[in-house]
This record gives structure tokens, sequence and C-alpha cells, in this order.
């Protein structure tokens, strides 16, 4: 999950605001809420060693997709949910100082959450890294999450944006979700799911999320806020109107 962020000129990101109404939203967790490269970084260079991997070649294949995939490619005999478990458990008890919030995060979940608004974390981590990280940092955790053990297949196969959207009760075709995610495997996932994505250019180059076809393209998630309540839906359902600013312009 090693981290080769870039932005395109700054000029780039100038689209102008659009306001778009959803009836929930399904957060990928790390690149999108939190920023854990340096820790993901040693901790597979901790695992690449007793595997006997060069932790490099693990890295460049990673981000976004389940470790028990990545395992069953490079060694199938640790490939259980017994080890992986126990090893995601461990980074951020290990390296907790080195995980930072994705801007604008925080107070994008804060406001879903006091509108009652439907969301949840879909990520390729198992349950004790994802809940570790969110009590390090002090993050609200949904109560809804899918987590790695929760499919059979992990990102790109779109069964946990499936299973998401189950989660909260918009697996319907007319319901509006937004998928919100930083890598290509996580974006492919989303839209095949039948959602619309919004991706943030913080572990991969722009060229390279662009190419998974999300629908807009942000830095991070200080581009995306709430519209006030009284300019947005007042209809009971939960359903928000984001802002999305300063996207990409292709």
């Amino acid at each position: 999950m090693g981290s080769t962020e870039t932005h395109p000129a700054a000029s780039a990101f100038t689209a102008p605001p659009e306001a778009v109404t959803f009836d929930g939203l399904l957060f990928d967790m790390d690149g999108t809420i939190i920023d854990s490269t340096n820790a993901v970084i040693k901790h597979w260079e901790a695992v690449g060693k007793e595997i006997g991997v060069d932790p490099q070649v693990i890295l460049e294949t990673s981000h976004g997709r389940r470790s028990i995939d990545t395992l069953r490619v490079l060694a199938p005999e640790k490939a259980n949910w017994e080890y992986v478990q126990q090893m995601e458990g461990l980074l951020p008890k290990l390296h907790g100082d080195d995980a930072i919030e994705i801007p604008g995060a925080r107070s994008l979940l804060e406001d879903l959450i006091a509108r009652s608004a439907p969301w949840t974390i879909v990520t390729s981590g198992t349950v004790p890294l994802v809940t570790g990280w969110l009590n390090v940092l002090d993050l609200p955790t949904p109560p809804h999450l899918v987590t790695a053990e929760s499919v059979a297949n992990g990102k790109p196969d779109p069964a946990c944006y499936v299973l998401g959207r189950e989660r909260l009760g918009l697996a319907a075709a007319d319901k509006q979700v937004l998928v919100l995610e930083d890598s290509p495997a996580g974006i492919r996932a989303g839209k095949g799911a039948g959602c619309r994505v919004l991706a943030v250019v913080t572990s991969h180059t722009a060229e390279q999320v662009l190419a998974a076809g999300p629908d807009w393209v942000v830095r991070d998630l200080a581009s995306v806020r709430l519209v006030p309540e009284q300019q947005g839906q007042q209809d009971g359902s939960g359903r928000v109107t984001l802002e999305i600013r300063d996207a990409l312009v292709v």
C-alpha cells in the first residue's frame, strides 16, 4: 500500500462547485479517511522479512487490496484469517503515530452523523486493523462496517460495495449512493456496485485514478461538504446534498 502521490498542476483542480444529492455514502478507509502509508510501509517490511518476499514487491501490488489476497499470491501458506487478523491488528498498536487524517474527513463524517445520514466504511482491512485505527485516531465507528472478512472476493470485485449498500438499506437501483475512494481497485469496485464514485488523489497519480473511471476527482475530502440543511433535503429520508468543489477538470 505504498504511496505514489502526485498532483497535476494546481490549476487543473478548478471545476466550479457542484451540488449532488445522495441517499447514503460508502467510505473506503486507508487513503480516503486516513493516510497510514508510513505505517503500512513499516508493516510490510516486517511481514516481507517474515515470509521471505521483497517488501517493495508487496508494496507495488497491495494498495487497495486485502492482505489475504496479496498473501495468496506471494505466500499462500500465510493466507488465512488468523494470520492476517493477527498481523493487521498489530499495525495500529506498533505504528499508531504514523497515521494521519485525510484533510476534511473528520468534519465530513461528523456532519453526516449530525444529520443522521446513512454512511459506513467499506474497507479491504480486517476488523482488528480498522477498529484499531479508528480508536487510535478517535474517529467515529459506523454501525455497519464492511471489512475484508465480510466478502469472499476483495476489491476490485464489487461485492463489498454491494454489501455496503445492502447494510444501509440502499440496495435498490434507484437509490443514489456515493463511494469515496483513493485506489483504482476500489474505484472499479464502487462503479461495479452501481454507485457514483468520488476519488481522492492521495495514494495514486491522477492518471491512475482517472483510468479507473470515477465520476469526480479531488485532492482530498476538504473539497466535499454537506450543503446546509435548509438548502438541502428536508424529507426525513436521511438524504443529503453534497457540494463538491475544486474537482479535477479533464
